[in-house]
């Protein structure tokens, strides 16, 4: 998982945000799967040129992020949702569906509009293995994990949780092989940052580079 601070500047979200508040929504039950729709409670955008408009938005700020594109290594970037959850609202357990806008699946993120101090629950809560991590974010902030997870959000019991939600076709399919090149690509900025461009690091670069090109689809 990937917590992603400030992915958009504090007015550009307060606008967007604004604009959410503005627009349009219907039951986001019809986009659930068959096995989710009883526990799929929320809102979603309906479509309109203002949506879509949020959404590239959103679009662009994660593609220009550094940071999300090494933990993703982005093919394609697809399937964003402005949501909405109520008071009384939530998502219950349940895995994204594998395949989005006929493209496979491999991240999920989540993009909050607003602060998590503007209403109670609506904590996102993802397991991996045995392990639960909960996450509240602030205005701004994303979340980024495998789409593999099994997640839910908690019930809204105040307020208004309002964020957008989208998917990712990895260049690199395993969510392991991500996450062990993600891992090389910090290590290398360290070593870059404390000795240069030397031998070492030259050598280091190919061997995550190609086992990048490898492990690509």
């Amino acid at each position: 998982m990937l917590i992603i601070e400030q992915l958009l500047p504090k007015d550009d979200v307060a606008e967007l945000c604004a604009a959410a508040l503005r627009i349009a929504y219907e039951d986001g039950a019809i986009t659930a799967g068959r096995y989710v729709k009883e526990v799929k409670h929320n809102l979603q955008a309906a479509p309109s040129p203002e949506r879509d408009a949020i959404l590239d938005r959103v679009r662009a700020a994660l593609m220009g992020h550094r940071a999300f594109r090494l933990y993703a290594r982005p093919k394609h970037v697809m399937g964003l949702l402005l949501s909405r959850y109520e008071k009384g609202m939530g998502y219950g357990p349940h895995v994204d569906n594998p395949i989005i806008d006929r493209r496979r699946a491999d991240v999920s993120f989540t993009v909050a509009l607003n602060d998590h101090f503007d209403y109670d629950g609506g904590e996102l809560v993802v397991q991996s293995g045995h392990e639960e991590r909960g996450v509240l974010l602030n205005a701004g902030d994303a979340v980024v994990y495998p789409t593999g997870d099994l997640h839910r959000v908690e019930p809204v019991t105040r307020g208004a949780r309002i964020v957008v939600v989208g998917w990712v076709t990895s260049w690199v399919r395993d969510a392991r092989r991500r996450a062990m090149l993600h891992d090389f690509d910090l290590a290398l900025d360290e070593l870059f940052a404390r000795q240069g461009k030397t031998p070492l690091f030259d050598r280091l670069h190919a061997l995550k580079t190609n086992l990048q090109r490898h492990w690509s689809a």
